[in-house]
């Protein structure tokens, strides 16, 4: 095979199993040809990379992100440089696919930025590969608008939501909103029968009204504890519909500011790692120095590591995801293969790409990383290419 590759690892986590001294063997086609024994792997490959006291993972997956590196998804006026340049320095953090976060003031505003996204997607990118939009907003309860500018939040409408699912077609991936706004109910049965994830976020509502909205078309919620009513032992909210829940995924921003480790904890015991999303929530401070931003329509300062609007609110995250895979495990308690999985194929399964993203196997993409045991990221392959490398 003229440009396959073949990866000794120390350990693979599929990450459904944990192989050892095992190897995989990337095909010209930029698919996994082989995953298994040394001793049992074809021997023809053009390159071997050798990497006995690494770990390798699928690409980490992020699907709620608004930016990072000075870049901010839809802000400024180089969106497509900007998207290329996010891509190639996100992927060294080991995400190797995301989602764009998109918000706009106006629904003119919102279409014209998806259609202007939809466009990049189709050419696609050099680095990470961005696999479609995720529209956090406009049907956010101003009452828990979190860092979103308010004068961007409205109530839903049936026409609109057409719209969103007309341009953004096959790329509309996720879409979050608060189910206790008018005409939401009917919305997300929209968004839902055209295959779009339906996130319950930034909501003000009651436990029976989220366990309504979770046991319907609700069926993933943003960024779990932040921005959406508590649990009280006599008033549950949100949060108890969340805990409560059978079969929903929920994400978590595992930044050590979004989220009280023993929260962290108890999220992970209530839904299980199957169910638990790591994002990074991340906005244009992300990978920078403390300083200035701009993001969702608002000034954001980047402050040790912490991001905040002018009055302490939280603003999003400054994290890049493979800190939040190790936090997760050093700060959570998850196993390390438990870790993993909650930034690869948890995310995957949530966008319906599972198929493609997500787990190392015979025939999937190619999309892979090295770590060490510190999750510091040592290599990034996608599509069978190794776009970064620290070997």
């Amino acid at each position: 095979m003229k440009n396959s590759i073949c990866i000794n690892a120390g350990q693979i986590f599929t990450p459904t199993v944990v192989l050892q001294d095992s190897c995989v063997v990337v095909n010209d086609a930029g698919r996994i040809e082989f995953v298994g024994p040394r001793a049992k792997a074809p021997t023809d490959a053009a390159q071997t990379i050798q990497a006995d006291d690494l770990r390798l993972s699928p690409g980490l997956v992020d699907i709620h992100v608004h930016g990072g590196y000075g870049i901010g998804f839809g802000i400024g006026d180089k969106w497509e440089a900007d998207l290329e340049k996010y891509s190639n320095w996100v992927i060294k953090s080991g995400v190797t696919d995301f989602l764009c976060t998109l918000s706009a003031g106006t629904h003119k505003e919102l279409c014209e930025m998806m259609e202007t996204y939809v466009s990049y997607l189709e050419k696609g990118t050099p680095g990470a590969k961005a696999i479609g939009i995720h529209l956090e907003g406009p049907y956010l309860n101003p009452e828990r608008k979190g860092a979103f500018n308010p004068a961007w939040l409205r109530t839903p409408s049936v026409a609109e939501a057409h719209d969103f699912l007309r341009i953004g077609g096959k790329w509309l991936k996720q879409m979050t909103m608060a189910p206790e706004l008018p005409n939401a109910v009917e919305v997300a049965a929209e968004f839902r029968k055209a295959g779009v994830t339906v996130a319950l976020g930034h909501s003000n509502t009651d436990y029976d009204t989220a366990r309504a909205a979770l046991m319907g078309d609700f069926t993933h919620v943003t960024h779990t504890y932040n921005a959406q009513t508590g649990l009280n032992h006599r008033a549950p909210g949100v949060v108890g519909a969340v805990l409560s829940s059978d079969e929903i995924t929920g994400e978590l921003i595992a930044d050590g500011i979004h989220v009280d480790v023993g929260a962290m904890r108890v999220l992970l015991r209530a839904l299980g790692t199957q169910r638990v999303v790591l994002i990074t929530d991340a906005i244009p401070g992300a990978g920078l120095p403390d300083g200035v931003y701009s993001s969702i329509g608002q000034t954001i300062t980047v402050k040790d590591g912490r991001a905040t609007l002018a009055n302490g609110t939280l603003a999003g995250s400054s994290a890049v995801l493979n800190d939040c895979v190790r936090n997760a495990h050093v700060l959570a308690g998850a196993s390390v293969q438990d870790a993993i999985r909650m930034a690869t194929l948890n995310p995957a399964k949530v966008i319906h790409m599972q198929d493609e993203l997500g787990v190392i196997a015979t025939g999937r993409k190619a999309d892979m990383i090295l770590m060490d045991e510190d999750f510091n990221v040592r290599m990034s392959m996608a599509d069978g290419k190794v776009i970064y490398s620290d070997l």
